[in-house]
């Protein structure tokens, strides 16, 4: 599900945008760095640190959309750059096997946003 050109993105340093939603209209929008995204399978997992309107929103709806890009992957057509949409569900964990993994490489966070993958889009 996630191409070889969504993992050519993880190795550029970008902005990771997080829009999560709960029971009403308005959406709530936070962000982290590619570096941080692990991902395994159908898995990213991400470091927390704050993200607590996103883990409120989560207990509600548990759909999220990502989005990430690099400006130094092509894209399509030649494109300089290029990103994706990711659309999945999540959770959050602050125990297990997951969270110490993710707490060894990421000793500033205190939970692990994880989301599995439903679907991913090239976007450019």
């Amino acid at each position: 599900m996630l191409s070889e050109k969504f993992f050519e993105v993880l190795k550029h340093e970008g902005a990771v945008s997080i829009v999560s939603w709960g029971s009403g209209e308005e959406a709530n929008v936070t962000c982290t760095w590619n570096s941080y995204l692990v991902v395994e399978g159908d898995k990213i997992y991400i470091p927390a640190a704050g993200m607590t309107s996103t883990e409120a929103d989560v207990k509600v709806n548990d759909k999220v959309k990502l989005t990430l890009a690099a400006r130094e992957v092509e894209g399509y057509n030649g494109y300089q750059g290029t990103g994706f949409r990711i659309e999945g569900r999540a959770e959050f964990l602050s125990s297990g096997e997951v969270y110490d993994m993710m707490f060894e490489k990421y000793p500033f966070m205190n939970r692990v946003l994880i989301v599995t993958v439903d679907t991913a889009k090239q976007l450019l």
